[in-house]
């Protein structure tokens, strides 16, 4: 970059410090939240693992059926 470049170069505003730090800090509360659920499953007994494995899988289905249902509702809308 020449001098004249590096003159008319901005620096950023207040605001982008601010947003950074409450970025940074946010990520580093998901980053502990992950932690902690990551150790939580992997204390879970197999019995348990199946129990969320059920949980999932049919949540995962009513998700689908909320989807469907909605699209259906949008496809009536027009």
């Amino acid at each position: 970059m020449s001098a004249s470049q590096l003159e008319r170069a901005e620096w950023p505003a207040a605001d982008f410090w601010e947003q950074l730090d409450r970025l940074e800090g946010r990520h580093q509360r998901v980053q502990t939240d992950y932690e902690h659920a990551r150790r939580g499953l992997e204390r879970l007994t197999p019995r348990e693992v199946e129990e969320v494995r059920r949980a999932w899988r049919r949540y995962c289905e009513v998700i689908a059926e909320l989807d469907q249902t909605t699209a259906e509702f949008e496809s009536l809308r027009r």
